[in-house]
């Protein structure tokens, strides 16, 4: 009978922005820090935060985690090239605990970066939701606005102000349809 517990796991924290995703990876950072676990704490690098170092790439994270690191934070992940993904499972197989946070959609509602392949690879996944700034209902997407007014598909999503909502108040003018009706079973 195998009975002996390994170290190592991935957890993901995600959800809209304005939903806590960097403040419950603080939180986190600091129960690690009160069980005295070494740790270190990496962000992108276009990030200013000051508690997380800024990394320009996974190959970059990985070259800066010491051996004796016990738990690895990393801020922003879907802004992190794909490798990142084989990095944070060569980390927790290497007896780490990695947790990420990152955005898991990005303003059109489409899957952001390398989000959803963490979400298959992590052992704890925590969504988190911020509050409808239209209705107040739990919000799980990110509306851009341009000008006070949602922005279309085709925008850039580096212009413009960001607000969360919920489904039902999210709108994107010129998203493609995804849509199976229930007559026809078909798009």
């Amino acid at each position: 009978m195998y009975n002996e517990y390994r170290d190592g796991r991935i957890e993901v924290i995600c959800g809209c922005m304005f939903a806590g995703k960097s403040e419950e990876l603080r939180r986190r950072m600091h129960v690690q820090a009160s069980a005295h676990k070494h740790i270190q704490a990496f962000c992108f690098e276009k990030s200013d935060d000051q508690d997380f170092k800024p990394v320009k790439s996974a190959r970059h994270l990985l070259a800066e985690v010491a051996g004796d690191t016990e738990t690895v934070l990393i801020d922003d992940i879907q802004f992190f090239d794909e490798d990142i993904v084989d990095v944070c499972v060569y980390l927790a197989d290497a007896g780490k605990r990695v947790i990420v946070a990152g955005l898991d959609q990005d303003f059109r509602g489409d899957s952001f970066g390398v989000v959803p392949e963490l979400l298959t690879q992590a052992e704890e996944v925590t969504k988190l939701t911020a509050i409808c700034a239209r209705c107040g209902a739990p919000a799980t997407c990110t509306q851009l606005l341009i000008n006070g007014e949602p922005a279309p598909y085709s925008a850039a999503g580096d212009q413009g102000t960001y607000e969360p909502r919920c489904r039902h108040c999210h709108e994107v003018p010129g998203r493609p349809l995804k849509k199976i009706t229930r007559e026809t079973g078909k798009k």
